[in-house]
């Protein structure tokens, strides 16, 4: 369907600033592989790529097998050039970075897969009751968190994924290391954001600029900050290591029972609504030793919930809205596997296994940037609700509606009169039933 060398100008925006991470073969693989991701809706396998690229009598399959299995390229390096694009067109100037930390499984079968294992899988629908259990590859993912101009929520754009191995390193290992490495290229403050299984010691000691938001879990035992710890010149000259832990502050609940509240007004999940806050600067020492952490105790109407966050100066309203923008890297994850056909490939050795699920993600992010730049448009959403009229309430398009959109240009590129060799009717017949398929 599509023809090398007629890709649209704004998509070859996107992908030029990719070449450097790529050999000149290499990086034409890659642009068409990531226009024939986008533009295949179904049988996203490599294979899939190559046939969503119209590539699949042009160039032996084995090529884009090889691109993933065997080619010079680091998906890390990858990774950083979505990062730079990211932050220079869709972060505002100064602003600091919201990352999403989170890991996912990509269901596999096959006893060659390499790294495959069985583990909880969060997307799995079983019966009530019954263990979410899968078997396949699990990546640990760290997205930017970003607020668009058409969208009424916030939106996560995958920049780097390591594969978790069993007995290799562990997943807040691997997390810590992917928030180095954005860190040091990022050149903004970092905002961590990860649920409770990644604020732990691990993450205790993150890179200068860099903070940590999360939630506490109930149990956790809570100290008052000791004189001593904030004023160490007052204890100069004693013998031993000052104090760190003043009097026994208990559990989260505890801590807002003896805390005075507040009432405030904090936007997250798409609404607006009044709560109480509880506020204390503290310690944790289960996890921080004797790092002094802020304590934010949430009570709303129907639950509570309590964060702690190494960020020292950001207002609570503002730590509890970027807390709750964490959802966006769960909804990503869904998209990628359900829309951009992350995890469909199906390799086995280990580079291609490594390689497959971080492409398909940043192509993801890929789609989203090139939708900001070119592809939005007021109409997108009017149709669709026109197309779905049960969709009542749709106001912003979502994923689904931008990558539908990018295999409108993409077909639509292939027509255009500066093209030559224009298309014969069979060729015009396939396109049509191609375009039934995307749902365009």
């Amino acid at each position: 369907m599509l023809r090398a060398g007629s890709l649209p100008v704004s998509l070859m925006r996107v992908l030029e600033p990719f070449r450097p991470c790529f050999s000149a073969p290499s990086f034409t693989t890659f642009v068409m592989l990531v226009a024939g991701l986008a533009a295949r809706p179904a049988g996203r396998t490599v294979c899939g790529m190559l046939t969503g690229a119209g590539l699949a009598r042009v160039w032996h399959h084995s090529r884009a097998h090889r691109f993933f299995a065997a080619a010079v390229w680091s998906a890390d390096e990858v990774g950083l050039v979505v990062l730079r694009l990211v932050i220079g067109w869709l972060v505002p100037a100064g602003a600091p970075v919201v990352v999403a930390v989170d890991d996912t499984m990509f269901r596999r079968t096959g006893r060659k897969v390499h790294a495959a294992h069985w583990g909880y899988d969060g997307s799995l629908k079983v019966p009530a009751g019954t263990q979410k259990l899968a078997r396949g590859n699990c990546f640990v993912v760290a997205a930017v968190v970003v607020s668009l101009p058409f969208l009424d929520r916030p939106v996560a754009l995958p920049v780097a994924a390591r594969l978790w191995r069993k007995g290799g390193p562990a997943k807040t290992q691997l997390a810590r290391e992917l928030i180095d490495v954005i860190a040091a290229r990022a050149g903004r403050a970092i905002h961590v954001v990860a649920d409770s299984a990644y604020i732990c010691s691990e993450l205790r000691h993150l890179a200068p600029g860099v903070s940590l938001t999360g939630p506490m879990p109930r149990h956790a035992a809570l100290y008052e900050v000791h004189p001593a710890l904030d004023n160490p010149l007052a204890v100069r000259g004693r013998r031993g290591r000052p104090r760190a832990k003043g009097a026994k502050i208990g559990t989260p609940a505890q801590l807002a029972a003896a805390t005075p509240g507040r009432a405030a007004t904090v936007t997250r999940y798409g609404k607006t609504a009044t709560v109480t806050i509880h506020e204390r600067r503290c310690l944790w020492p289960g996890v921080f030793r004797c790092r002094p952490v802020r304590v934010i105790a949430v009570a709303g109407r129907r639950a509570s919930l309590a964060l702690v966050t190494t960020d020292a100066t950001t207002p609570a309203e503002q730590i509890i809205t970027r807390y709750a923008s964490r959802w966006a890297i769960e909804v990503a994850f869904s998209d990628a596997k359900n829309h951009t056909g992350a995890g469909e490939a199906r390799n086995r050795l280990p580079a291609a296994v490594e390689r497959t699920v971080p492409f398909a993600l940043f192509t993801q992010s890929i789609v989203i940037i090139w939708y900001h730049l070119a592809g939005h448009h007021p109409a997108i959403a009017r149709d669709r609700r026109d197309r779905a009229p049960w969709y009542t309430t749709k106001t912003c398009p979502a994923y689904i509606d931008m990558i539908i959109k990018l295999r409108r240009v993409l077909i639509a590129s292939q027509f255009h009169p500066g093209v030559p060799g224009q298309p014969t009717p069979e060729e015009i017949r396939a396109v049509h039933l191609a375009w039934a398929h995307a749902g365009v």
